[in-house]
């Protein structure tokens, strides 16, 4: 919405939540989302043509074009626990905006939803016999964090989605002129309802199928010798495959690509397609068979154990350039180390203490976790080193003084292969890499 805001000046963004504290920090200079570049767009637009508040149902009924925005988790009970999308607050919304009404309006899917949730809310709003028209759109968010605020101003497109009815392709149309003031023309898809909807689940299970795909031949790598990097690199030169998502890594993270795979599997299992779920199930297996694998070959490399030993942990948001945890990789490997009764020394630049100690189910100070201010603190005196998130500072850490620091032998496990495995070893590091022979 800051992007639309600070692109189309003569369009008012009205952001509204019920969370008081939330819109606080939207309205202060310390946003509630670390993302590159954010600040200075809210900062250059609030109070101008983009305002932040709770009045929902006055921000409803003014608007002409409502964005729904909402959460959309995995189920935890119920029919389709574990793997279906919890859409309780996608139609909490619809229902609200019915009661408030306010005139027609296009009410436009931005949340990361099923197939034919559209048609759900479109039963709600019609339902609503308020004499107002309401048009479904589907415009799914093709961004990733850390980057976002190049992907918004650069897309590689805009997807606009809508009924195959004049008043849907006028709904559509509108939509795209909004982001016509700075997307060109061809970036910008229109596509019917569900294909716009089903494309958002799908873009994300292929990235996350390629995660998984080399990350399982790093298993390979590591059993025979071979660098990944090295097989990354050449079958991404084919132009048939391309470079892009090959990096291996101690798995994938963030809110959506375990999510919506597990949405697609469940959408697939619904429409009696067990064998396309079980495919695609695998992918996110691989993800959790990665996170072990990379705890066991530390237990195996630290003489069979990792019980009273001191591990830094460096990064625990999912990626860099992010203070985002959801399903950061970070949290299940920390929850093995523990398990294993090791001494957790942690650290990350942009999470803060409370998230870390929160995810984990502990105190300060309880169940062997310590939060640090800084990488040095975490390292001194510990027994092995583990990169978890792939932070450009971890790159200029003078290693030499931290080895001298460090219990010996020294061990450094690198989750995210982004460390001089090589120049760490001259210094006296015992190193280990993901795929790494």
């Amino acid at each position: 919405m800051a992007m639309i805001a600070d692109k189309c000046e003569d369009i008012q963004v009205t952001v509204v939540d019920l969370n008081a504290e939330r819109v606080d920090g939207w309205n202060s200079d310390d946003l509630p989302v670390f993302e590159p570049g954010l600040t200075e767009i809210v900062l250059r637009r609030r109070g101008k043509n983009l305002f932040f508040t709770t009045a929902v149902k006055d921000g409803i009924r003014e608007a002409d074009v409502i964005f729904i925005s909402v959460n959309t988790p995995t189920k935890t009970s119920g029919v389709g626990a574990g793997k279906a999308a919890d859409l309780r607050y996608v139609e909490s919304c619809a229902r609200q905006i019915a009661e408030v009404g306010g005139g027609d309006k296009i009410v436009v899917e931005k949340s990361t939803v099923p197939v034919r949730t559209a048609h759900s809310v479109q039963e709600i709003l019609s339902s609503a016999e308020n004499g107002h028209s309401y048009q479904v759109i589907s415009n799914p968010e093709f961004l990733a964090e850390g980057t976002a605020m190049k992907d918004l101003e650069k897309p590689d497109r805009v997807l606009v989605g809508g009924t195959v009815t004049p008043e849907g392709r006028a709904a559509v149309d509108v939509i795209a002129s909004i982001y016509a003031q700075w997307v060109p023309q061809e970036r910008i898809i229109k596509t019917n309802l569900w294909s716009s909807e089903l494309s958002k689940l799908t873009a994300n299970a292929f990235l996350a199928q390629r995660v998984s795909s080399i990350n399982s031949i790093s298993a390979l790598c590591e059993a025979t010798g071979a660098d990944v990097d090295e097989v990354s690199h050449a079958i991404g030169a084919d132009s048939r495959i391309g470079p892009k998502f090959l990096k291996s890594s101690v798995g994938f993270g963030g809110s959506c690509f375990q999510k919506d795979i597990l949405n697609l599997t469940y959408l697939c299992e619904h429409f009696g397609l067990p064998e396309i779920a079980e495919y695609w199930t695998k992918v996110v297996e691989m993800n959790d068979l990665q996170k072990k694998r990379f705890v066991t070959r530390m237990i195996d490399a630290m003489f069979n154990t990792v019980s009273g030993k001191k591990i830094a942990v460096l990064g625990y948001a999912f990626k860099k350039d992010t203070n985002d945890v959801r399903e950061s990789p970070a949290i299940d490997v920390c929850r093995y180390l523990l398990d294993e009764t090791a001494e957790l020394r942690v650290y990350d630049p942009k999470v803060e203490p409370e998230t870390i100690l929160s995810t984990l189910g502990t105190k300060e100070g309880e169940d062997s976790v310590s939060i640090c201010k800084d990488p040095y603190e975490a390292c001194e005196g510990s027994h092995a080193i583990a990169v978890l998130t792939e932070w450009d500072e971890f790159n200029d850490l003078d290693f030499a003084k931290i080895h001298a620091q460090m219990e010996q032998p020294a061990f450094l496990f690198d989750g995210r292969n982004v460390l001089d495995l090589k120049a760490l070893e001259e210094i006296g590091f015992r190193t280990y890499g993901i795929g790494k022979g």
